[in-house]
């Protein structure tokens, strides 16, 4: 009868640990100009909206494994990159993606928490495309979904909707859209791989080719961490080519290649829906089934 028990007992604890890793408990708390999100109770990202800053962004991104940010802040050389971020240059003539608040800045209006606490945190958001002396060309609406698939995967779904305002023009610019800043000791230059959809590695070979995916990922340690960004195929451009960097930088950004050869133009009242998929996870881009995973992603609605 003892051993009987020792036995259910055994399951049952089994039962709940594998339970722990299919539907992780996600929390999210709004501090001051920040949503905090940790992820069975360890801190994973902070959406950051601060006035002082030249837009939203997400700081530090926790890879589930070593609890250190596979992305990075600020680099010297290229302070305007923001981690996890959304933004574009030569917008009518402004500046919303380097640095420079006169230039031109993304300003939150409105990023608060829809849910939190089950398996899944929802972060919205509003924010008004400004700079001093115009009138702000696009507002755009923001949804991120976070959870977390697996103990060694955590997932932020972006659904970003752009409203211009105005006729909108943007120039031809490598400055433009959804963008992620590696953190340095998983960069190529330091040992890391960048791949894409079709198994093309590095910046020489994957710059301005149009892929689904993109994954940036390194040893840390023992581990291995990385980041992948995916295009949905409902977004225009799909697949953009992506402008891509050794040292750390990834972003699908069709406005460095025009369809026109010079600018992309948007007329007043039309809205531009930009959707992506990250992936923060353990192990390669084999061990963690990114192809797979895409697979999953092309299918939702």
């Amino acid at each position: 009868m003892r051993k009987s028990l020792t036995v259910i007992m055994l399951i049952l604890a089994g039962a709940v640990f594998t339970l722990s890793l299919q539907g992780a408990k996600i929390t999210a708390v709004k501090v001051g100009s920040k949503i905090n999100v940790s992820v069975n109770g360890k801190f994973f990202t902070s959406y950051i909206f601060s006035e002082d800053e030249k837009y939203p962004f997400f700081y530090p991104v926790n890879g589930p494994i070593s609890g250190g940010s596979v992305t990075s802040m600020r680099n010297a050389v290229y302070p305007h990159h923001s981690s996890l971020f959304f933004g574009c240059d030569m917008v009518n003539g402004g500046n919303y993606w380097q640095e420079g608040l006169e230039r031109g800045r993304i300003i939150s209006v409105n990023a608060e928490i829809l849910k939190q606490g089950g398996d899944t945190v929802i972060i919205t958001d509003e924010c008004i495309w400004s700079r001093p002396g115009a009138l702000s060309p696009v507002k755009d609406k923001r949804i991120f979904t976070i959870t977390a698939p697996s103990a060694n995967m955590t997932q932020i779904d972006v659904d970003i909707t752009m409203e211009m305002l105005m006729d909108v023009t943007i120039r031809k610019t490598n400055h433009s859209l959804f963008s992620a800043r590696l953190a340095a000791d998983i960069s190529v230059t330091n040992g890391g791989t960048m791949i894409n959809a079709e198994g093309i590695q590095g910046e020489k070979a994957t710059f301005g080719k149009g892929s689904a995916w993109i994954d940036f990922y390194g040893k840390r340690g023992k581990a291995t961490e990385g980041l992948v960004i995916m295009q949905h195929p409902s977004n225009p451009w799909y697949p953009s080519p992506w402008f891509t960097r050794d040292y750390g930088f990834i972003s699908p950004t069709p406005m460095y290649w025009p369809e026109n050869g010079t600018d992309t133009r948007m007329q007043k009242g039309t809205s531009l829906r930009l959707r992506y998929r990250v992936l923060v996870h353990g192990g390669t881009h084999e061990e963690a089934d990114i192809k797979g995973n895409f697979e999953k992603y092309r299918n939702t609605k």
